[in-house]
């Protein structure tokens, strides 16, 4: 299997009103991946996760949080918006207080800014998929 991709930016300033949109193609035998935005790797405000093969869930969309390096509680959804081998785009809000994921079918899915941060300088996205596409505005 190819070696998981990442794309690491550290030092940009997103605020309340700024939007992330992700595009990309999921590998074929991919077991996940991930988005991440926060202050650095030890403080995420999001920790967007579609795994494939999750071992309670199968195919399941895990949110959460991590907080001087002690992660929250996950929150977990049953997906079927991300398929092994399709293209995709997601659209990542930033609202303040929550977090809006706009998935491939137009469901929206929304997480708590549990940390309270008013400026996201950190961003992540690593994993099974090959980006094509990545723009904040």
């Amino acid at each position: 299997m190819a070696k998981p991709m990442e794309l690491e930016l550290k030092n940009v300033k997103l605020r309340a009103g700024d939007q992330l949109k992700v595009e990309g193609r999921i590998l074929p035998e991919a077991k996940g991946f991930q988005i991440e935005l926060g202050r650095d790797e030890d403080h995420l405000a999001l920790h967007f996760n579609p795994r494939f093969k999750d071992d309670t869930d199968g195919a399941v969309l895990v949110c959460n949080s991590r907080i001087d390096g002690c992660w929250g509680h996950e929150e977990r959804e049953k997906h079927s918006d991300l398929q092994r081998g399709s293209t995709f785009k997601i659209v990542l809000k930033l609202t303040g207080d929550v977090f809006e994921v706009e998935m491939p079918n137009g469901h929206e899915i929304k997480f708590p800014n549990r940390s309270v941060l008013d400026v996201i300088t950190y961003v992540r996205v690593r994993g099974d998929l090959k980006l094509t596409a990545f723009k904040i505005y």
